[in-house]
């Protein structure tokens, strides 16, 4: 087995009377695909520095194969000090490499930039993108890339995904991005209080492994004083309960995509139908013949659409296209060309766009949030302030301190907070998941998961989407926008069947044949029918099997008297974890396949 490309021995950090880091150990192999993973200021970008050498350690050792190079591209890129675009991203060639300029220009056309732009007039997504050039082409053997989603449309982060799957050095990602961490990554690192756990598997395993391991301390610290300790309980409050909300959000997402694709009269044409008889009188909007164009630029043209109360619309395309410009128009921020955009009647629309509001750097957190008082309203009710703070994952010790003490991912929540507090049947939501860190996005989830009015979503995350929406429009560029029923990932499968039909059809009609439309199944096979009678009640079985288990590693003094019994009944648990998890994925997949055939 080759020799690690780096290590990291004892290593301890810290700031101020605060250690971040102690006794800390580490390893990047040549192959390592490694997702860095901890809450929101656990020091996952100071670790980052640290095996990058930009930050040098209090103490221990690190230790770099002779030859090595690492490229570290943290979160916010510093493009300055360079006339074109191509000398920025030419500055991160080797010296070894450095007659082989032409390559610039080729990932440079794989990004759609033009090598003379001054990098100092790029927007945050061409500047993310610039800069995520130059990493590349780096010749990196280990290559350390901090959010590099952050800004970028699902298409460059496709492309990169498909970059990254090519490079040949060690890897290591901190991203929000959940799919394209599980897309790529093979081996996680959890950052969790000053030291680093890992995880010979990707991201996908994250969210069992971890739960295991809290699990486990719970009944370890069970066994000595009966109480979990406070931080470790705030700091991962989130990773057990987000496992156990899935099944339950997604049967209610299933339903709400269900009655959504009812209500489109042709699947994937982006005019809807009469509306259902469940649906009748709560017509949220309805555009009739809409287009705009800006210029010669046409953004929709001939687009007709309907939502109802209760839908959650999730809004897709490469940035530029005119997501935002169609939000607009939904609302009324801007006139149509042609066409007719008519809202129900007693809306309320709370708009978050991607600027965010303007937070007073100087203000508390208390003052930026009240009017005055200790409590506010949060949509019609009355909470205090401290317990609101507290459902956005602040301490009550942070209430009055300064906005400016807070964490980019902080002030982000912090924002979300007060916009979430007013008054509103209808959300609209402009890439909320931009520079927001994991929990935020996990309470994000939760918040959306539960809101009964109408929402409308632009994001890049697919898996947000995939949570979230019941249907997604599809600005698909010539003018053209289509609604698909279900997430990012029934987006794929619908456009993929569409393909396949229209090549078929194409081949038939070459061949001078009448091409006949496809027809559906009739109906579900025996075995996938029998999967979704039977499937409900395996998994019932598991989670008392689970809870049994859970029940028994509590007792008290159990693992004293048999420390072999308790790894034996833990390892069962584990197992019944993992199958619980499969069970669940294999009856959402039959749940969609049901609903395609049905539909």
């Amino acid at each position: 087995m080759a020799p690690p490309l780096l290590t990291i021995t004892d290593m301890a950090l810290r700031f101020g009377e605060n250690p971040l880091f102690d006794g800390m150990e580490l390893s990047i192999g040549e192959r390592d695909r490694i997702s860095l993973v901890g809450r929101n200021g656990s020091g996952k970008s100071t670790l980052m520095k640290v095996i990058s050498g930009s930050v040098e350690a209090d103490r221990g050792e690190r230790f770099l194969q002779p030859g090595c190079h690492v490229t570290y591209l943290d979160q916010e890129p510093d493009l300055s000090g360079f006339a074109t675009l191509h000398d920025y991203v030419a500055s991160g060639l080797t010296l070894a490499a450095e007659d082989e300029s032409y390559r610039v220009d080729i990932i440079l056309e794989d990004i759609f930039l033009s090598p003379d732009l001054d990098p100092m007039t790029l927007s945050g997504g061409e500047a993310r993108r610039a800069a995520l050039a130059r990493a590349l082409i780096s010749d990196a053997d280990i290559l350390l890339l901090d959010e590099p989603t952050n800004h970028l449309d699902i298409a460059t982060i496709e492309w990169l995904e498909a970059s990254l799957k090519d490079f040949r050095g060690g890897l290591v990602i901190i991203s929000h991005d959940r799919t394209f961490l599980a897309n790529v990554t093979n081996t996680t690192f959890w950052l969790d209080r000053g030291r680093v756990r890992r995880l010979d598997k990707g991201f996908k395993h994250f969210d069992e492994w971890s739960e295991t391991i809290l699990e486990q301390e719970r009944v370890e610290r069970a066994k000595l004083d009966k109480l979990i300790d406070k931080e470790t309980d705030w700091s991962h409050k989130g990773i057990t309960a987000r496992r156990k909300r899935n099944m339950g959000r997604m049967r209610a997402l299933w339903a709400l995509r269900e009655q959504r694709a009812g209500q489109i009269a042709v699947t994937g044409q982006a005019k809807l139908g009469l509306e259902s008889g469940k649906a009748a009188g709560k017509k949220v909007i309805e555009a009739k013949n809409i287009s705009k164009s800006f210029g010669d630029n046409v953004i929709f043209d001939d687009f007709s659409l309907r939502i109802m109360r209760g839908d959650r619309i999730g809004i897709i395309g490469p940035n530029g296209v005119g997501k935002t410009t169609l939000l607009k128009v939904l609302t009324k921020q801007l006139t149509t060309d042609t066409g007719s955009v008519i809202h129900g009647t007693n809306l309320k629309i709370t708009f978050l766009d991607q600027k965010r509001t303007s937070l007073d750097e100087e203000q508390t957190l208390w003052d930026f949030l009240s009017d005055g008082g200790d409590h506010l309203m949060v949509r019609g009710h009355s909470k205090h302030i401290i317990s609101y703070l507290k459902d956005f994952l602040f301490d009550a010790g942070q209430a009055r301190s300064p906005v400016s003490s807070l964490s980019g991912g902080e002030k982000n929540r912090l924002v979300l907070a007060k916009s979430l507090a007013l008054p509103t049947n209808f959300l609209i939501l402009d890439e909320p998941t931009n520079d927001l860190d994991m929990d935020t996005l996990d309470l994000l989830q939760d918040m959306l998961g539960e809101y009964d009015g109408t929402l409308i979503l632009v994001s890049h995350d697919r898996d947000f989407l995939d949570r979230i929406v019941t249907s997604s429009l599809v600005l698909e560029g010539d003018g053209k926008v289509t609604e698909y029923p279900g997430g990012y990932k029934d987006y794929i499968r619908q456009r993929a069947n569409r393909k396949t039909e229209e090549a078929l059809a194409s081949a038939q009609k070459k061949a001078g044949k009448v091409a006949a439309p496809q027809k559906r199944a009739a109906k579900l096979s025996f075995k996938h029918q029998h999967g979704l009678e039977n499937i409900p009640k395996e998994i019932a079985a598991l989670e008392k099997n689970i809870a049994k288990y859970q029940a028994k590693l509590a007792e008290t003094g159990f693992y004293n008297k048999d420390p072999e019994g308790f790894h034996k009944i833990n390892t069962a648990m584990e197992q019944a974890q993992l199958g619980l998890a499969a069970k669940e994925e294999e009856w959402l997949e039959l749940e969609l396949l049901r609903e395609e055939i049905q539909g």
